[in-house]
């Protein structure tokens, strides 16, 4: 059995991996190329070294957008993942209709980001001119905080969903020991049920943290950076170099950019996933 697996293994695998390499590998190589080149087309670049990455990490632009995506990635993956494990807490009580609430909650992330960020746009600016405020694309603080609102409201109850797994498979006799001993409930919690979770928290923050890092579509139909790029995140800054600005030097300082911000999100997501795993318990 295990020899004829390993002969017929080739052939169910390399579709898939024709696919990968076709579909990302490639692409990936020849957009590192490009980031190293001036070009208007794929066609006709040429090779300048590494002028357009000195650009770019010079661009006053790009580095306040990376200032505001970090500032905007702490604050929303703090408030998700405290919310949505609180959520998960209630709803793995025995309560009533906890099947109905956690279908409520998950349904948001069906919805596609660049309707959201319509929607939303709608509904703060209609509380903003009530109040007398200036419009969202007006109000640095509002697009911030409008932008935080709009992604917990979609990824609270993804996590949710992970985060009640997660609880759902707490040995019931380590939660019976800690009755027994007296534990209270903020002492069970803490000593038991999170150490038992962490491999759930350390899927929710990876892809909270990454999520946002890369939130795009959100950013353009919410705010468009707006005002004065002031709510301008990176992704956002990279589609604007790339495509708002003419010259073939500006396309490769965007790919510049978009290698930059690549390497960035996978040096955070890797250091945030070898320090949670550290720190997960084997059943």
């Amino acid at each position: 059995m295990e020899k004829t697996l390993k002969r017929w293994f080739p052939i169910f695998v390399a579709p898939t991996l024709a696919a990968f390499c076709v579909g990302f590998i490639w692409p990936f190589l020849h957009g590192l190329y490009l980031s190293f080149c001036q070009f208007t087309t794929v066609d006709n670049a040429k090779f300048t070294g590494v002028s357009n990455y000195v650009k770019a990490l010079t661009d006053t632009s790009f580095i306040d957008s990376f200032w505001f995506t970090v500032a905007f990635v702490i604050v929303a993956t703090l408030i998700i993942n405290v919310t949505a494990f609180a959520i998960a807490l209630a709803l793995t009580k025995e309560l009533k209709g906890t099947n109905v609430f956690r279908t409520v909650f998950f349904m948001p992330n069906l919805i596609g980001g660049i309707v959201l960020g319509y929607i939303w746009q709608t509904l703060f600016n209609a509380v903003l001119m009530k109040l007398g405020e200036p419009l969202l694309a007006l109000n640095t603080q509002a697009g911030y905080w409008g932008l935080i609102i709009l992604l917990c409201w979609q990824q609270i109850g993804y996590m949710m969903i992970i985060y009640v797994a997660g609880l759902q498979n707490v040995p019931p006799d380590l939660m019976e020991a800690a009755s027994i001993d007296g534990a209270t409930s903020w002492q069970t919690l803490l000593k038991v049920k999170l150490p038992m979770v962490m491999p759930s928290i350390t899927i929710c923050l990876f892809l909270t943290i990454t999520n946002a890092f890369k939130l795009f579509d959100q950013n353009l139909s919410l705010t468009a950076g707006d005002p004065g790029h002031t709510t301008e995140m990176m992704a956002l800054n990279i589609y604007y170099t790339f495509y708002a600005r003419a010259g073939a030097a500006w396309k490769g300082i965007g790919q510049a950019k978009a290698v930059i911000f690549f390497i960035l999100v996978v040096i955070i997501g890797l250091t945030q996933l070898r320090a949670t795993r550290s720190k997960e318990v084997q059943q």
